[in-house]
């Protein structure tokens, strides 16, 4: 049988101490980018596989960070969760993602598990949380980082989603549309679907508007909800010329759904996303949508973990811009257009 590799062979290869080949291992910034390579040329040449046990004694730390999403199946988390993963995996981390399907309960138990597993950080989304969640991390002595909201309780990094619905609103309004609904996420244990709820019923009001809550539907956030989202509209408020989207992926579905029951986009029915998928651009008409930097999300997340870490300060509350890109999916409607 083949001698399985030490720490001391790896440093005798690349002519460096044991010490330093820990540290190029667990804490790759602090040595040169030649010594990194001559440990990892060593580390390959010889299959050196490091003990994560062993390390995690002797540093007091795991190189895992925990993150916790709300499903694996939209798009927005994965863009996000692969952007801080390469991040940390630059800086030696490893990222251990679980989801848990909005349930709060079940969330609860994966910030639990994550803890038991000696992670040395942990990433959520959103600040809706069962109660015991958030005494289980005030009481715990490592980092706790919020995403796509930002809440004064913790150190978050995302957007103000109540503004991002605003805008979508906004524009639709603009256009002369006054007989606007909504395609709303499911808004318990979603913080972020609640506050792009308000932020349209509230652009409304601005306007002098009726915020009839019968003027939103809540369904899932895929193409079928869009689909769904759009039949209810429509038999409850046939009347309707234009349409707020909780993401890009309902979006679509709503134009799909139009589309299928014979009424054309924009001339019939304006539909705004959020998002901007890469789908946005490529479906027919154009999705018009408030584009939002979910990798950049991803990016800033991980280094501001890798910054708490490292014992460097970072700020609390990190809001992130976003602006709308308008495509073919929303006009003036066709009564002013036709106008003239």
């Amino acid at each position: 049988m083949q001698t399985k590799s030490r720490i001391e062979d790896v440093a005798h290869a690349a002519g460096v101490s044991t010490a330093t080949v820990s540290r190029a291992l667990s804490q790759p910034d602090r040595v040169s980018e030649k010594t990194r390579q001559l440990v990892r040329d060593a580390v390959e040449k010889l299959g050196y596989v490091p003990n994560a046990a062993g390390r995690a004694l002797a540093s007091g730390r795991t190189q895992t960070i925990g993150c916790v999403i709300p499903t694996l199946d939209l798009a927005i988390f994965a863009r996000s969760t692969h952007a801080m993963q390469l991040v940390l995996a630059d800086a030696g981390y490893q990222l251990l993602v679980a989801s848990h399907n909005y349930d709060h309960v079940a969330e609860l138990e994966l910030i639990k598990t994550m803890q038991h597993r000696g992670v040395d950080a942990l990433v959520l989304v959103g600040a809706q949380h069962h109660a015991q969640a958030w005494s289980s991390l005030k009481t715990w002595s490592k980092p706790v980082l919020l995403t796509w909201v930002c809440d004064e309780r913790l150190p978050s990094v995302g957007f103000d989603n109540q503004a991002i619905a605003a805008m979508a609103t906004r524009h639709l309004l603009e256009l002369g549309h006054r007989k606007i609904g909504m395609i709303s996420g499911y808004t318990q244990h979603n913080d972020r679907a609640g506050q792009r709820r308000l932020g349209f019923l509230s652009e409304l009001e601005r306007e002098g508007l009726s915020a009839s809550a019968a003027a939103v539907s809540e369904q899932a956030l895929s193409i079928q909800g869009g689909r769904l989202g759009l039949k209810a509209l429509k038999q409850r408020h046939p009347g309707l010329t234009a349409l707020v989207c909780g993401n890009d992926m309902v979006a679509i579905g709503a134009i799909l759904e139009a589309q299928a029951s014979g009424l054309r986009v924009p001339e019939d029915i304006s539909i705004c996303g959020i998002d901007n998928h890469e789908l946005a651009g490529e479906i027919k008409p154009g999705l018009t949508t408030v584009s939002l930097p979910t990798q950049d999300l991803g990016r800033i997340a991980a280094t501001q973990i890798l910054q708490i870490l490292a014992g460097e300060p970072v700020a609390h509350q990190s809001l992130l811009p976003f602006h709308l890109v308008q495509r073919g999916s929303t006009s003036q409607p066709a009564a002013k257009s036709s106008k003239r």
